[in-house]
């Protein structure tokens, strides 16, 4: 009875001082209520809202081997690539750029973002809003800050973030569903990210990640502008490794640390012409029975800000290109 009348006072009062979680699966951790006192300081949050949130968390323990054995880490160019670049993702992409055409020219004229690669970052995360993640947003968030070591910093930041966003678009913090890591909506925004790059480009008054598509879509491509994305420049290209070379003094990357240059004079050349001093980033990539080399530009980087694997954008861009080559046919 005792327990009943404590529980039912901080359901009811909106004021209680010192109150902490007294029943779930997070009941009794001073980690967790000191995260609560932090937000009832930084927000309009009152303690008595936040207890009841989280003493209706279940522990998602199942997050924890997905998180260790991410496929970026895991699988090989040749086996990553195979999920990703498939007649069914083409067509549907194909398929979604003809069906909102005049939105997507729309978006692309404005922020300089090729219609292909907003097509390709869903198609690639979601299957264009088919799969966007089961898991419970909020129950996961609060499982990886305070049951993830490796990684609770970012996830801590990340629960803040996610609370302070359902308050500003008036969502249910408890219905959201998305990824194992707490991505949501059709382009997967991690909740700071959705907080700082999606925009209300429809003009509604809520940006809507869920249901929008203009508000999709032109999330997708500000992320990139934000990000430096360079508008009708390269991407990437492939290098021709030659018999003679040093390739094994240059170390892969993602970032644009070499010059052009420096790729001719360790035996990888190119039919791309560009001046000796263009920033490039040297990009291997393992097939079955070979390496692959590329040339990754500026805007290869600032797809990796969506996601920091190579192969992720890797697979975005060959994605892309399948898809506008579909559409000019």
């Amino acid at each position: 009875m005792r327990l009943f009348l404590i529980t039912m006072a901080l359901l009811l009062s909106s004021n209680v001082f010192g109150a902490k979680v007294v029943q779930g699966d997070y009941k009794n951790r001073k980690d967790v209520d000191a995260f609560i006192d932090r937000m009832v300081e930084k927000s309009d949050y009152s303690e008595a809202a936040l207890v009841t949130l989280f003493s209706s968390v279940k522990k998602q323990s199942h997050l924890f081997e997905r998180l260790n054995k991410p496929a970026e880490k895991e699988l090989e160019w040749y086996q990553y690539r195979r999920i990703f670049i498939k007649d069914s993702r083409i067509n549907q992409g194909i398929k979604f750029w003809r069906e909102n055409k005049q939105l997507i020219t729309e978006v692309a004229e404005k922020t300089g973002v090729p219609a292909e690669i907003m097509i390709a970052i869903i198609g690639v995360e979601t299957f264009y809003g088919t799969y966007r993640g089961k898991d419970p947003v909020f129950d996961s968030l609060v499982t990886l800050a305070f049951d993830y070591p490796k990684r609770e910093k970012f996830f801590a930041r990340e629960l803040e973030q996610f609370l302070l966003l359902v308050k500003e678009q008036s969502l249910e913090t408890k219905s959201i569903v998305g990824s194992y890591a707490g991505a949501m909506g059709m382009p997967q925004f991690i909740s700071s990210s959705y907080r700082h790059y999606a925009v209300d480009f429809d003009n509604d008054g809520q940006v809507n990640l869920f249901n929008s598509k203009p508000d999709i879509l032109g999330s997708v491509a500000n992320y990139f502008v934000k990000h430096g994305w360079r508008p009708k420049e390269a991407i990437a290209g492939p290098l021709q490794l030659q018999e003679k070379n040093t390739v094994d003094k240059l170390k892969p990357g993602v970032r644009t640390d070499y010059q052009w240059s420096d790729f001719a004079k360790n035996g990888l050349l190119s039919n791309t012409e560009l001046s000796a001093d263009t920033p490039v980033a040297l990009i291997q990539l393992e097939q079955i029975d070979k390496t692959e080399y590329w040339a990754g530009f500026k805007n290869f980087y600032v797809i990796t800000r969506y996601n920091h694997s190579e192969l992720y954008a890797m697979a975005v861009y060959q994605l892309s290109l399948l898809i506008k080559d579909g559409m000019s046919r």
